[in-house]
């Protein structure tokens, strides 16, 4: 009824023959309201139609109908673009109120480097007037940059009052980070600010560890966003498990947390890392919410307990989430992350992942954002999310995913992993689980279709050094060029085939697929991680000792697909399915990731900086340019992890071992074959030859036919 109100207040009119107008009653607008919201736009049958059916509407004609029809159409477009534009003024007046906080403490930063200067300097003249009179005096200079040091407290009891002491000044050094120049901050390159994107996004230069910290807006309140945050597991892939040991109330209102968290190792060459956290939830006087973390190691009595069996102790520095509300709803949050992880524990080839902030801040920071801008898009627009009408149950089968190929990398003795022993030949790493049910909370008795007597699910993982190949555009080949690489008779790892033993297997290299088929699933709201169903067709399964063709289907996620997109490394991890994928489908992740080693994407020096009006602005949500890209990948370097999981007889398992094994070599030496074939390098040699934008697929099928002819004509 409103809106039949307010048409009449409009005073909408009837032009009649005689030139005269005559005002809608309330009842020919009502009538007419009501016809609208069944159809919006009917034809000139369904016009002339409806003056026959509502007497109240005999007096208008048929045109004059059609005229208010448009009419009404156009104010409803109106009412939402006005609607849209009232959402983007309140995005822009967070983000304007956000940039401008951002300038004062840039300005506060240069303030603090232009005193630093001077003082240097004087300090410079002081010490050179000394060495004129006495060359034996030893001068200390003070660093202006103590700031960066983390202050070294005795040790303090883990009594409640110990406990809120370590809090309060968790909460002070937070916030100095968050808000002013605890850390010395660099503009991410490649970031573009913007109510629509990821957020302001920084690096840390010149502090103890690695930091990153980001801005951004989001459409939640606070609290949601809190609780969001404060489950790492269910947003950060790399994080294993965080448990709370302890929680304790302040007088203030706030929650002191004692938690323990793991967090997985991204590749074989490496440990994985464990923390002991204080965890200290509280309201500032201005209503913001703060959560804010640090690791507890100068505690006496408290819970620091040794390292778990295959971890790292690492150390968080005062971290955390400052969540303010913003006006017309949802959330100003600014993120920090800061970590001493060990770099000293893992080989050299492998230390830019401990050292780099920005693959920090790729990794952890701004999967945060996004995970929250992806939750905000599915609320607010549910049928436009790329997630479809089950995000939730989506976000939980990626997440299986990731986390059954992590246990797959890491190999927990925990979770009833045991090394097989080598054949001489330390390349491949063997495990075997013989109680797969604990690690996946599932029953290994059916799989792809067909009823399996496999009791145990057996791992062959390695890592290899790449060189000047962009990690995106390998994985883009092996996506696209499965029959490459994997094997026709072992790619779907069903358990019935396996049964048959290895001497059944074809060991046939490549060709012997009926075609893949990519079906689409899902994908996030910027596009950097979709879901997709391969289907393999005319494949051929083992049962009751027959061949019987037909079609595997395998559960695919892919990230880091895009060489210009923002992210931390590039992952393709896939499971074979039954058909009609049932909500319990057993789910043993096997695949490839790669992760960049090239420390030249860190902002090394405070003179990197970026240019908004630079053409760094490209891509969604902000991207590096290509040109960017390509400056690089001619002396990048990159590790790609590859873990492939069978489902065995655990009476089988020395033969399924060797089968794994010489199946596992034979994909490092396709992934080598096709590395070496992309890599840019290649092509520098031939004079005047420029690659095609977008396409080393093509080039590489082009020299791989070239090859194979000239061989072809060459025999000897």
């Amino acid at each position: 009824m409103m809106a039949v109100t307010s048409s009449c207040k409009e005073g909408n009119k009837i032009a009649m023959d005689n030139g005269k107008y005559v005002r809608y009653t309330p009842e020919q607008v009502e009538a007419l309201e009501r016809l609208y919201y069944e159809c919006p736009k009917p034809s000139s049958m369904r016009r002339q139609q409806l003056i026959r059916e509502y007497p109240i509407l005999s007096n208008i004609e048929p045109k004059q109908i059609k005229v208010w029809f448009q009419n009404r159409r156009c104010r409803e477009k109106q009412r939402k673009e006005a609607s849209r534009l009232q959402a983007v003024n309140r995005k822009l007046t967070a983000m304007n109120k956000l940039l401008m906080e951002e300038n004062d403490r840039l300005q506060k930063q240069v303030s603090q480097l232009v005193y630093e200067k001077s003082y240097f300097r004087q300090q410079s003249q002081q010490q050179a007037g000394l060495a004129t009179t006495d060359t034996s005096c030893e001068s200390v200079v003070t660093s202006g940059h103590q700031h960066h040091l983390t202050p070294q407290h005795p040790p303090r009891d883990a009594s409640p009052a110990g406990l809120l002491s370590i809090a309060d000044e968790t909460l002070t050094e937070f916030l100095s980070k968050a808000t002013g120049t605890a850390v010395e901050w660099v503009q991410m390159p490649g970031m573009k600010p913007g109510p629509d994107s990821i957020g302001i996004v920084a690096i840390s230069h010149g502090c103890t560890g690695v930091a990153a910290r980001a801005c951004g807006l989001v459409g939640l309140d606070p609290t949601r966003v809190a609780e969001i945050l404060k489950d790492r597991p269910s947003w950060f892939r790399d994080c294993r498990a965080v448990d709370v040991i302890n929680v304790l109330s302040t007088g203030n209102g706030g929650t002191i947390e004692l938690l323990y968290m793991q967090l997985y190792a991204p590749t074989t060459l490496a440990p994985a890392r464990d923390f002991w956290l204080l965890r200290y939830t509280s309201v500032l006087e201005d209503g913001s919410l703060v959560v804010c973390e640090r690791s507890l190691n100068n505690t006496q009595n408290g819970p620091n307990m040794p390292p778990a069996a295959n971890f790292v102790r690492a150390e968080m520095l005062p971290s955390g989430y400052l969540i303010r509300p913003c006006e017309g709803g949802g959330s100003i949050i600014h993120i920090v992350d800061h970590m001493d992880l060990e770099p000293w524990s893992v080989p050299e080839v492998l230390r830019p992942l401990y050292e780099s902030s920005t693959l920090l801040a790729q990794k952890t920071t701004m999967a945060a954002l996004r995970h929250l801008r992806q939750i905000s898009q599915e609320i607010s627009q549910p049928n436009v999310t790329g997630w479809g009408r089950r995000p939730a149950a989506l976000r939980a089968l990626s997440q299986k995913l990731s986390k059954g190929f992590n246990e797959a990398v890491n190999g927990f003795t925990d979770e009833g992993w045991s090394m097989l022993e080598s054949d001489g030949a330390d390349d491949i790493t063997l495990l075997v689980n013989s109680s797969p049910g604990k690690m996946m909370g599932i029953n290994l008795s059916y799989t792809n279709g067909f009823p399996s007597v496999g009791t145990a699910v057996l791992c062959a993982k390695a890592s290899m050094l790449l060189q000047n190949v962009p990690p995106a555009i390998l994985l883009r080949f092996l996506r696209e060029h499965r029959s490459e690489w994997a094997d026709s008779g072992i790619d779907a790892y069903s358990a019935a085939a396996i049964k048959a033993g290895p001497c059944s297997l074809p060991m046939s290299r490549g060709g012997s697929f009926g075609g893949q088929v990519i079906l689409p699933l899902a994908h996030t709201i910027e596009h950097e991680e979709f879901m997709e169903v391969i289907k393999l067709e005319n494949m051929g399964h083992y049962r009751d000792d027959m061949i019987m063709p037909g079609d595997i289907f395998l559960l695919q996620l892919c990230s880091g697909v895009d060489e210009n997109a923002v992210g931390s490394c590039a992952e393709l991890i896939f499971a074979p399915i039954d058909a009609s994928f049932s909500d319990d489908a057993l789910i043993i992740p096997s695949g490839f990731r790669i992760i960049p080693l090239d420390s030249g994407t860190d902002a090394s020096s405070p003179s990197r900086t970026l240019d908004l009006a630079s053409t760094l602005e490209v891509g969604t949500a902000g991207n590096r340019t290509t040109g960017d890209r390509s400056g690089r990948c001619g002396n990048s370097k990159s590790v790609m992890t590859i873990a492939f999981q069978f489902v065995c007889e655990i009476h089988l398992q020395e033969n399924i071992a060797a089968m794994a094994r010489q199946y596992v070599r034979s994909i490092i030496a396709s992934v080598q074959r096709v590395a070496l074939a992309l890599s840019p390098s290649n092509f520098g040699s031939h004079a005047g030859f420029q690659s095609p934008p977008g396409s080393p697929e093509a080039q590489t099928l082009a020299r791989w036919i070239c090859q194979s002819y000239r061989k072809e004509m060459n025999p000897f």
